[in-house]
């Protein structure tokens, strides 16, 4: 199918593709980088550093089984605001790429946002999932309880997905079909370019928000840090600005990693489905 200009329009794909593509992605990128989100970890709590190589893949299944339903909402939810931008007629333009990716990334904030409260307060307290649910809902409520550091985890996750689903492809474009000789017409370069890029730049804007809602969320009481924007001011303040990216190194290439991965398996299912389209 081509467009009015003449451009073929690029293949959509279906909700349950667009989970598919997440989901793979998701657990493939975890299962890759797991030993990048331990030094990450490790890094932040100042334990010393896994010994033997199976350690530095302790906690796989949990990273993979939380992460990759999470990839695939973002995937998905993206997808459907594509077709609803566009009607299935037309290629996205640049900003409606990373707008429709930034959108989908908030949203996915309804869902990540408990999830990572849930896990601090579970290690904090050493009780199981369900007894760190009922403990949250019984003390606090939903809305400072469950849901408490909601909106800074609709920041860091705006960030996150309009980096892997938006800038990274728009970046990825632009350098395939420029003049630079690394780049022009090949694939792999550019891709892994953009997705530096896009990761190296989502990293620094998130982290800061990323470690003041850890501390809010890790702060039920609301006896140090009632709020994130307190979080953020006092880490600053008091600790100075590298206090807001401690981990940060581990946490730039494992999002570089992500990037690549992510994007990488979405735009080539999508250049087979379009291959295969009949006009």
């Amino acid at each position: 199918m081509s467009s009015s200009s003449g451009q073929k329009v690029r293949a959509q794909l279906t909700p349950m593709e667009n989970l598919a593509v997440g989901a793979v992605g998701g657990t493939l990128e975890t299962t890759i980088q797991m030993p990048l989100l331990t030094l990450k970890f490790a890094t932040q709590e100042g334990r010393p550093l896994p010994k033997r190589l199976p350690e530095w893949y302790r906690g796989l299944g949990i990273q993979a089984g939380t992460l990759a339903p999470i990839t695939a909402f973002q995937v998905m939810v993206n997808g459907l605001l594509e077709k609803t931008v566009t009607g299935g007629q037309r290629n996205l333009s640049d900003m409606e790429t990373i707008g429709c990716a930034m959108v989908a990334g908030g949203t996915s904030a309804t869902l990540y946002g408990p999830v990572d409260l849930i896990m601090i307060q579970q290690q904090k307290r050493q009780l199981s999932v369900f007894d760190t649910v009922k403990y949250i809902h019984t003390k606090f409520g939903i809305q400072n309880g469950i849901f408490r550091g909601f909106w800074s985890t609709v920041v860091r996750e705006a960030i996150y997905t309009g980096g892997y689903l938006g800038i990274a492809p728009v970046v990825t474009k632009s350098l395939l079909n420029s003049n630079m000789d690394a780049f022009k017409g090949k694939e792999y370069p550019s891709g892994l370019a953009g997705s530096i890029f896009a990761g190296v730049l989502a990293a620094v804007l998130t982290h800061p928000a990323d470690t003041a809602k850890t501390c809010m969320q890790a702060d039920l009481e609301q006896k140090v840090y009632p709020t994130a924007r307190h979080a953020f001011w006092d880490h600053l303040n008091n600790k100075g600005i590298a206090s807001l990216y401690k981990g940060g190194l581990a946490r730039t290439t494992r999002l570089c990693g992500a990037f690549f991965i992510v994007s990488t398996l979405r735009e080539k299912v999508i250049q087979y489905k379009t291959d295969n389209m009949q006009d």
